[in-house]
């Protein structure tokens, strides 16, 4: 390919505080419209904002994660625009002095490396409202509940040159704020959105060429739909000997085509200057040590200790410390039931088979992990065989008891006496005699067979080990 790609991200993370950044109202997902936006949201005559210190202790913590420097003062500006969704005509943000300075987190690759991701700044501000197109015969309604909701707008180094590493950071953001608790993640409710920052040039070339910014991206496979689009849409234009020109686009998801919005702003175009109304912020060595006293295990550290501390390989690893929430699931059954790689194949395969078939996430599942931990534990003790597990498994998910209860009811314990086994296992082969002389002429493959049908007579209770070992010693005379 004669182009490079060059892709930076901006994400904005709404903070997940029970009062806006500068008042006290509410920021609940799904009030009535317009419900939730007071006097100092919307900027009347006479109010004045008062920083919360909530949002400022999420967004050190988010600095101190990705290894960045934590402004011990930084600045709020007025960022002017006018837009119907912003009922002051400017937003409250930060310019000049953000609160986290350069950081960096690191992506794993597709084909297995790791490379390092930029965060130029991360600085916070206040969320606009929400313009709503559909189900106004033509016109436009503006819900302002979301006005005033505290941001941690997140940017990177334009440092990713494809989309799919586009989406790896974007994801490793996603997993690191979800991780801290400072952002639910909810993309679909708007709580973690993305703009893209995509140019072309020539390969081998520095400078860097011209940009378009693909706003709102609320799912990270339109944002790799959307880079792929415009990366192509930029080098056609090129090529047929015409310019890329500076603008703000929008992804259409049915169309799967980007579309132009409107010329991009330089930063001169919003006529920053410090507000007025907000003293600088001052943030102590105090309180930045309370915030790391606070912090969750990250999920890079989180990763290798799994491995580590359990053998793990390292794809399973990656997927049990997907979320927070699954990782702590796990790490429970397997201190629990003492026996690691049995707990993450059943986590990652049983539980996540269920949840999958029922929409759940793993902090909603109806089986606790101590309940899981409860049914591997007869796994290990040979109560029961693997087989048996799964079928005791549904009807713990379906309330029917634990597993213990459920074992006994309905008498699944498993048969490892091995004089009743061996009577089994004599009357399968006594009525297959033409399979039993086929084995012993060389098709060993029949042993599966033999062991299905002791299986069968025994409704799936005897114990299969036991049972290979006694097929083998009588069929081989």
């Amino acid at each position: 390919m004669l182009w490079e790609p060059v892709i930076g991200l901006e994400i904005h993370a709404q903070l997940s505080t029970e009062s806006k950044i500068f008042s006290g109202a509410s920021t609940a997902y799904g009030a009535a419209p317009n419900t939730q936006a007071c006097a100092i949201d919307l900027g009347l005559p006479g109010v004045l904002p008062v920083l919360n210190e909530n949002a400022v202790r999420k967004a050190v913590k988010f600095g101190k994660a990705i290894d960045a420097e934590v402004a011990k003062r930084s600045i709020f500006a007025r960022k002017n625009y006018f837009y119907p969704d912003l009922p002051k005509g400017y937003q409250i943000s930060q310019y000049e002095l953000p609160i986290v300075g350069p950081g960096h987190v690191e992506i794993v690759l597709e084909d297995g490396s790791v490379k390092r991701v930029g965060v130029t700044r991360a600085h916070l501000e206040e969320d606009a409202g929400k313009s709503l197109h559909e189900d106004f015969q033509g016109m436009s309604g503006i819900d302002l509940n979301r006005t005033g909701t505290p941001l941690l707008e997140i940017v990177s180094d334009p440092d990713m040159r494809s989309a799919k590493e586009a989406v790896a950071y974007a994801r490793k953001i996603h997993q690191i704020v979800v991780y801290l608790g400072i952002c639910d993640g909810n993309m679909q409710e708007g709580s973690f959105r993305m703009d893209a920052n995509v140019s072309v040039r020539r390969k081998g070339e520095q400078r860097l060429g011209t940009r378009a910014e693909l706003k709102n991206l609320n799912s990270f496979r339109f944002l790799e739909r959307a880079i792929n689009y415009e990366i192509e849409r930029q080098i056609e234009q090129i090529e047929s000997g015409g310019e890329v020109v500076q603008e703000t686009r929008l992804y259409d998801a049915n169309n799967d085509e980007t579309r132009s919005m409107r010329s991009k702003e330089e930063a001169n175009d919003y006529r920053y200057f410090p507000d007025p109304d907000l003293l600088p912020v001052e943030i102590g060595d105090e309180l930045v040590a309370e915030v790391l006293g606070a912090m969750p295990e990250l999920p890079d550290a989180k990763r290798r200790r799994f491995r580590k501390d359990y053998g793990l390989s390292e794809l399973d690893a990656d997927l049990l410390t997907t979320t927070r929430v699954q990782a702590d699931y796990f790490e429970t059954v397997a201190q629990a039931c003492g026996d690691p790689k049995l707990a993450a194949n059943w986590v990652m395969v049983e539980l996540a088979g269920a949840l999958n078939r029922q929409g759940l996430d793993v902090a909603d599942s109806p089986l606790g992990p101590e309940a899981l931990a409860a049914l591997l534990l007869r796994i290990r003790d040979q109560t029961i065989s693997g087989k048996i597990a799964k079928q005791v498994f549904d009807a713990m998910w379906r309330g029917q008891g634990s597993a213990d209860s459920i074992i006994e009811s309905q008498g699944l314990r498993q048969i490892t006496d091995d004089s009743a086994i061996e009577a089994v296992v004599d009357q399968v082969i006594a009525d297959n005699p033409q399979q039993l002389e086929q084995y012993r002429a060389g098709k060993e493959k029949l042993l599966g067979f033999f062991v299905g049908q002791v299986m069968k007579a025994t409704q799936g209770k005897a114990n299969p080990g036991r049972v290979n070992l006694l097929l083998k010693a009588k069929l081989s005379r």
